[in-house]
């Protein structure tokens, strides 16, 4: 590898230049959707994807080992999440239009639920632990869901949340508010506001990930990624990213950071050590191509293409490099 690097050196290349950090794979179409595609969730066992097709109303089960689409679930207003609960087999669909999250049963699709919260139902995360979903809604708030799919409690914000996640050692909870140009961080066992964060001069901070002691965010405006000490909830790096980004995810083998923006590429950051961080490559993709998900378990990343004339929309599949 080192003498690669040196031959690609002589030659003129960068890293990034000499060995892309990601291969597309194959793309699975997704021929019958129109319009925007929102965020995805994976059923790693049944090696199923299940993507929100926003401006479709729908959402489409994707078979990724048979590589097509095999399922719709129609009728829907505006799904902009989704999250699949392996130990109960349901699917929960956020809809921004209604503000509902449905839940479905994961075999049939057929509906289990609907539980109603007024507007803007958006991003979904599951822990585990507490056999709890949470969901963001309306014009600043998280709502809790126990196992059962019952409303259980809501955590008031002061503006609508987009990503949050879940600390898995601590109650914690961090919250993208973009309107209030801060992160909340949240306590899920007292539902209440522990700390805000700013985001200093970086604007619309939409995706978000989480490491130890390490939470990330990409901000659109301008097009930043920022590195917070959770410790602290200081800023201990800013980095240029891809723009428009609404994705974005952590690859803990390689140390890695994948970010898609509707620019029209794949920002891939590699770690250095905690506080540093570095632009490795720039993958080009597709113009509004924001929204990802990348599978540790299958070692893929997925991100989602639009219609584009005559292109159909669908998935494109990468395989990160060794």
């Amino acid at each position: 590898m080192r003498l690669f690097i040196i031959l690609a050196a002589f030659a003129g290349l960068s890293w990034a230049q000499a060995v892309q950090p990601l291969r597309l794979e194959k793309t699975i179409e997704l021929p019958d959707v129109q319009g925007r595609i929102d965020h995805m969730s994976i059923d790693v066992k049944g090696e199923r994807l299940f993507v929100s097709a926003l401006g479709n109303n729908t959402l489409e089960i994707v078979d990724l080992k048979a590589g097509k689409k095999t399922d719709t679930i129609g009728q829907l207003k505006e799904p902009q999440g989704v999250l699949y609960v392996p130990e109960a087999n349901r699917l929960y669909v956020a809809n921004g239009n209604d503000g509902s999250v449905r839940v479905f049963d994961a075999s049939s699709y057929a509906p289990v639920k609907t539980l109603d919260y007024g507007d803007d139902a958006d991003n979904l995360r599951y822990d585990p632990a507490h056999k709890r979903i949470y969901v963001g809604y309306g014009s600043g708030a998280l709502g809790e869901i126990n196992g059962d799919g019952n409303k259980v409690a809501d955590i008031k914000l002061d503006a609508h949340p987009e990503s949050f996640q879940l600390e898995k050692n601590s109650l914690r909870i961090y919250v993208n508010l973009p309107k209030s140009r801060n992160v909340a961080v949240v306590d899920r066992e007292t539902h209440t506001i522990l700390a805000t964060w700013k985001t200093d001069l970086a604007f619309a901070n939409y995706p978000m990930a989480q490491s130890e002691h390490r939470l990330f965010v990409v901000t659109r405006m301008p097009a930043r990624l920022l590195v917070f000490d959770t410790n602290t909830g200081s800023i201990v790096q800013k980095l240029p990213a891809v723009g428009d980004c609404d994705d974005f995810f952590l690859d803990q083998t390689r140390k890695r950071i994948y970010a898609s923006g509707g620019d029209g590429a794949i920002s891939v950051f590699q770690e250095q050590d905690a506080d540093h961080y570095a632009e490795l490559a720039r993958i080009t993709t597709d113009k509004g191509a924001r929204t990802s998900l990348f599978s540790p378990d299958l070692d893929r990343l997925f991100l989602a293409v639009r219609r584009q004339g005559s292109q159909a929309a669908g998935i494109k599949v990468f395989v990160p490099a060794q």
